[in-house]
């Protein structure tokens, strides 16, 4: 699994790279991320990395490491040629607070790349288990407390586990094209596909003579 995840990474970082020319010289803000995904692209920028305080010993090396909030960016207006955020969006709670993120991305970026899984994709992306993520959240929650994919295939302490099983079932809320459509007004959405289904999606707002190849 962690392997499969991997290559889309890869391709997303190519796609990525191509799509909004990315240089050396662009500097780039990545909410919520850390270093790890940009080792997969094809040249690094100068990098700011924003996260929360928890994740400090996750971000990484980067030109800049920012503890903050993606909801309440502290930079300037159009402050960076390209807002970078990858499997963030879905995790910052409700709607409202979802709003509150993609304004703060398209204020403070002239560009910006905002990756989400799809919610209509039959795999929970998260915590890899089948069509869990379709049901009453209550259903969810009985079921996922005895089982799940992710649970059999990661390593971690009881206490991971709990805490990371109680932000998903408190704080995801997964995204369909329509809601990005309307969270990202003035973006292109990008679908990435496996075996005919899509997968994740992608907020894209580009330099307006750049198109995706």
């Amino acid at each position: 699994m962690l392997c499969v995840q991997q290559r889309f990474r890869a391709r997303r970082m190519a796609l990525l790279a191509r799509t909004v020319g990315l240089s050396k010289e662009m500097r780039v803000l990545d909410v919520g991320g850390t270093a790890d995904i940009w080792q997969l692209a094809p040249v690094m920028p100068r990098l700011v990395l924003l996260n929360q305080t928890r994740a400090r010993d996750e971000v990484g090396a980067a030109e800049a490491v920012v503890l903050g909030d993606g909801t309440s960016l502290p930079f300037a207006d159009q402050s960076f040629d390209l807002v970078f955020s990858n499997s963030v969006i879905e995790h910052v709670g409700s709607q409202a607070e979802q709003c509150k993120f993609a304004a703060e991305i398209g204020r403070v970026g002239k560009q910006y790349w905002v990756q989400t899984p799809n919610k209509y994709f039959p795999l929970e992306q998260h915590l890899w288990t089948p069509l869990v993520h379709w049901l009453p959240r209550r259903w969810q929650a009985a079921i996922l407390k005895r089982f799940s994919v992710w649970r059999v295939l990661t390593h971690m302490t009881a206490d991971q586990r709990e805490f990371y099983l109680n932000h998903y079932l408190d704080s995801i809320r997964l995204l369909a094209a329509s809601d990005l459509r309307t969270l990202f007004p003035d973006a292109m959405v990008v679908r990435e596909r496996f075996l005919g289904w899509t997968k994740s999606l992608i907020a894209c707002r580009p330099p307006t003579q750049r198109r995706l190849r």
